[in-house]
C-alpha cells in the first residue's frame, strides 16, 4: 500500500486543508478491465485507485496517535473536547454553552493519565502472576464524554488495545466481553457502578481488579470504594489518576500500523457477540477514507458528537473531527429528548445521525409546515419547499436564496439547531429518498448516506451531499475495492438488467482480518481470495454507486412456493413510509401471505387518524402512546394505513406476494429490553418469531386486510 500524497510534513497542513475531499469529479466507480470471475462481478474501485488502493494521506501519519499529534500541532489552541456543565450557572440544568479543553490540554491530559493508568495498575493491591501489565485491553463502559475520549486517546500512545461494554448490552454480554478480552480494568462512568459491582460479585471475573470512575464520587457513592474492595477492585477517580501520572511521569510507548487499536464486539443475531480486531492501520485508513469523501471543515468546524462511542461508526466520525482540528461536543445525555436543545446551543456546522433521528425531525419539521393546518404560514412553507425542490432537482442544493432564506428556511435551520450546517450525514439503515429531498429543500443542506460495517471500521463509500440523485451509498472509497458474487438462488446476477446484484464483497487496507480468538468464524467471513463477504446484497448503478438491496440467507417459502427476503421487504417500506419507524416481516410457509410488526410515528399518527377519521387525540403535541396504540388497533385504522403503506411502494418492484396483508402497530415494538434486535437495531429473528408469535397468530387469524375475503 502507499499514501494518497508524498509531500513532506511540511505539506500536512496544506494536503489536508486543500487537497480533501478529492473533489466532485471523481463521484463514481470504474470496474477494473478483464477482473470478472466465474459467479462474480468485475472488481469495482475508486477512480484514483486503478493501480492502488490508499490506506494513508501521508507516510507520516500511520497510526491513530500520529493522526492526533498532527491535529494537535496544527491547532493546538483548538477547542477540541467541550461540555455543558450541570448545576453550574443555573440551578439543576445544564448550561446555555458549552466549555471547551484545547487539543494541547487534551493531549496532556492523555499523557497523564496514560501513565496515571499503568502507574495504578502495576501498583494495584489485587494484581496477581497472571497479569500482564506491558499488553491488556482498556474497557470503557459509559456514554459520550471527554473521558471516553481522552481514554482512546491514552490508549493509543501508549500502545494499549481498548474495548466498549454497550450501555446497551446486559450483564451477560459484559461478562462474556471481560471474560474473553480479560481486561484488567474498566473506566466508566459513575451510572455505571452499581452494574459493574454486582458484575464482579456474582461472576467470574478474575482479570478485572481496576475500576476508574469518570467523575468525582458523590457523598452517595463513597461507599463503592470499601464495596469494591470486598470484591476485589480498586476503585479510582479518573482525575486521581490523572494526577498518579503527574506525579509519575511515563515515557510514551507509541504504536505502529500493525498495533491492536480497539476490538470491537458486534452483537450478533445468535449466540456470543463476535470481536472484530482493528489495528491502527484499519482505522488510519478508515480516516483516510473520511477524509477524501467527506467535506468537513478544517480548523472551524463544530461537530457534535452523539452517536455512541461504543460503535465503530462514532470511532471513525471522531477520527476525521480530530484530524482536521474541530471541536467535538458532547451530549448532555444519550437520549434522544436532550438532542434538539444541544444542537440550539452548538448550532454544528455538519450533523451525522442515523435514519430514526432524522425521520423524527422530519416528522416535526412538517408538521410547523407543509402539514401544518391551513392559513397563510402553511401556503408559503409549502410554496417555498416546493420551489426549493425544484431547485434540488437541478443542482442547486446548498445554495442561497435571499428571499426563501429570509422566509423560511432560515427560521427552520434555526429551530432545529442547523444554522450553520452545511450538509447532513446519515448510514446504519435504509433512509427514505423522501427524507433525503425534504431536508435539502427544507434546510437547503447537503444530505449524504454512507454504508459499512463493523469490519469495514464503519464507512467505505457515501453518497456526494449535494448530487441530484439521491438515494445510492455513492461510489467505492480510496481505501477499499468490492466486488459482487452471485446469489442465484435469490435471483441475483452480475448480469441483471440495471446493473449487477450480488452479495457484495470487499477488499483493502481498511478491512478486519480476524475475529478476536474466533478463527472458525474468520474462516467463514473470507472466500479464498481474501474478500470478506458482506452478507448484504448490493447492486452498481451505471456510474458505480452503490444501493444495498437485501441480504444474503434471510429468507423463506410461502404455501404458494414463493421465496421471501424480509429484509429487502422491510427496507423497501422503511425508506418509503417516513411515518413509521420500525418494521418487522414475518411469513409462514402454510400461508399465502405476508404480515407485520409496524413501529409508527406517534406525532405522524398524530395527523393520520385526523386526517383519514377525524379523531382527535388528548394531547397532539405529546400524544399518549397507549392512546395511540389503543387507536391504531382497531381493523379500519390498521387497513387505511396498510392501504397507505402499500401505495408508497407500489413502484418499487414489490411482487404481490412481497406486499403486507396485515399489521400490528405499537410505537416501538423492536426494543433491546425485549431482545428481539441487537444495539444496532438488527433483528433477531428467531428470537423474534418466538417472542411475537401470539401476535402473528392473531394477524393470520385474522386474515388479510387487503383482500375481500379472509384467507
Amino acid at each position: 500500500m502507499s499514501s494518497l500524497y508524498e509531500e513532506d510534513r511540511n505539506y500536512l497542513r496544506e494536503i489536508i486543508t486543500k487537497r480533501f475531499p478529492v473533489g466532485e469529479e471523481y463521484n463514481y466507480s470504474i470496474a477494473l478491465p478483464n477482473s470478472a470471475r466465474p459467479g462474480h462481478s468485475e472488481v469495482y474501485r475508486h477512480p484514483l485507485c486503478k493501480d492502488q488502493l490508499f490506506d494513508k494521506i501521508h507516510p507520516s501519519l500511520d497510526t491513530m496517535y500520529k493522526l492526533f499529534e498532527n491535529g494537535k500541532t496544527l491547532w493546538p489552541d483548538n477547542d477540541f473536547l467541550g461540555h455543558r456543565k450541570f448545576n453550574n450557572t443555573k440551578s439543576d440544568a445544564f448550561d446555555p454553552f458549552y466549555t471547551w479543553e484545547s487539543y494541547a490540554k487534551a493531549a496532556e491530559r492523555r499523557t497523564n493519565f496514560g501513565a496515571g493508568l499503568l502507574n495504578v495498575l502495576r501498583n494495584n493491591r489485587f494484581k496477581t502472576d497472571s497479569h500482564n501489565f506491558d499488553q491488556f485491553i482498556v474497557s470503557l463502559f459509559s456514554g459520550n464524554t471527554p473521558e471516553w475520549v481522552i481514554t482512546d486517546l491514552a490508549c493509543s500512545a501508549y500502545s494499549l488495545g481498548n474495548t466498549a461494554l454497550y450501555d446497551t448490552l446486559g450483564p451477560g454480554t459484559a461478562e462474556y466481553i471481560l471474560g474473553a478480552t480479560e481486561s484488567p480494568v474498566v473506566v466508566c462512568s459513575n451510572d455505571k457502578l452499581q452494574q459493574l459491582y454486582e458484575l464482579k460479585k456474582n461472576t467470574q471475573l478474575p482479570f478485572l481488579i481496576q475500576v476508574i470512575t469518570q467523575k468525582l464520587l458523590t457523598s452517595a457513592e463513597q461507599h463503592y470504594i470499601s464495596q469494591f474492595a470486598d470484591v476485589g477492585i480498586q476503585l479510582n477517580v479518573f482525575t486521581d489518576v490523572e494526577a498518579v501520572g503527574v506525579a509519575n511521569p511515563l515515557p510514551l510507548r507509541t504504536p505502529t500500523p500493525d498495533t491492536l487499536y480497539t476490538i470491537s464486539f458486534t452483537s450478533g443475531t445468535t449466540g456470543n457477540p463476535k470481536g472484530v480486531v482493528l489495528h491502527h492501520q484499519q482505522a488510519v485508513a478508515a480516516v483516510t477514507f473520511s477524509l477524501a469523501a467527506i467535506p468537513v471543515e478544517k480548523g472551524t468546524a463544530r461537530e457534535y458528537v452523539f452517536l455512541p462511542l461504543a460503535h465503530i461508526f462514532e470511532r471513525q466520525v471522531l477520527g476525521l473531527y480530530f484530524s482536521t482540528g474541530s471541536a467535538c461536543a458532547f451530549p448532555q445525555s444519550s437520549s434522544p429528548l436532550t438532542l434538539l436543545d444541544d444542537l440550539t446551543v452548538l448550532e454544528p456546522t455538519s450533523f451525522i445521525n442515523v435514519p430514526r433521528v432524522f425521520t423524527k425531525f422530519e416528522a416535526a419539521l412538517k408538521d410547523k409546515t407543509i402539514n401544518s393546518d391551513p392559513g397563510f404560514k402553511q401556503k408559503l412553507a409549502s410554496y417555498v419547499i416546493g420551489k426549493r425542490a425544484e431547485l434540488v432537482k437541478k443542482g442547486y442544493t446548498g445554495k442561497s436564496h435571499w428571499l426563501f432564506d429570509r422566509l423560511v428556511t432560515n427560521k427552520l435551520r434555526g429551530a432545529i439547531g442547523l444554522s450553520n450546517a452545511k450538509f447532513a450525514v446519515t448510514g446504519s439503515a435504509p433512509i427514505s429518498v423522501d427524507t433525503l429531498n425534504f431536508f435539502k429543500a427544507a434546510l437547503n443542506i447537503g444530505f449524504a448516506q454512507g454504508y459499512g460495517m463493523t469490519e469495514s471500521f464503519s464507512g467505505i463509500c457515501i453518497s456526494n451531499p449535494y448530487e441530484v440523485d439521491a438515494g445510492s451509498c455513492g461510489p467505492i472509497g480510496i481505501t477499499t475495492e468490492a466486488r459482487l458474487r452471485d446469489v442465484p438462488e435469490m435471483g441475483y446476477t452480475a448480469q441483471d438488467e440495471g446493473g449487477p446484484r450480488g452479495e457484495l464483497l470487499l477488499r483493502g487496507p481498511q478491512m478486519f482480518k480476524e475475529y478476536y480468538k474466533n478463527p472458525e468464524e474468520t474462516a467463514k467471513a473470507f472466500d479464498e481470495d481474501g474478500w470478506y463477504r458482506s452478507g448484504d446484497v448490493a447492486r452498481f448503478d451505471l456510474k458505480g454507486h452503490v444501493f444495498i438491496i437485501d441480504r444474503v440467507k434471510n429468507f423463506f417459502k410461502l404455501a404458494q412456493g414463493e421465496f421471501v427476503t424480509p429484509e429487502r421487504i422491510e427496507n423497501k417500506y422503511l425508506s418509503s413510509c417516513p411515518f413509521i419507524s420500525q418494521l418487522y416481516v414475518h411469513g409462514d410457509s402454510l400461508q399465502t401471505y405476508l404480515v407485520a410488526i409496524v413501529g409508527v410515528d406517534p406525532i405522524a399518527m398524530v395527523k393520520f387518524l385526523s386526517k383519514n377519521f377525524g379523531i382527535s387525540v388528548s394531547n397532539p403535541l405529546a400524544p399518549d402512546p397507549k392512546e395511540i396504540v389503543k387507536l391504531m388497533a382497531d381493523t379500519k385504522v390498521r387497513r387505511v394505513l396498510l392501504k397507505t403503506m402499500n401505495q408508497a411502494v407500489a413502484e418499487l418492484g414489490l411482487q404481490g406476494f412481497e406486499k403486507i396483508h396485515n399489521v400490528y402497530c405499537d410505537i416501538e415494538p423492536l426494543t433491546l429490553e425485549r431482545e428481539v434486535v441487537t444495539p444496532t437495531f438488527k433483528i433477531k429473528r428467531p428470537i423474534a418469531k418466538k417472542f411475537f408469535s401470539e401476535t402473528f397468530e392473531k394477524l393470520y387469524s385474522e386474515g388479510s386486510l387487503i383482500r375481500d375475503t379472509k384467507l
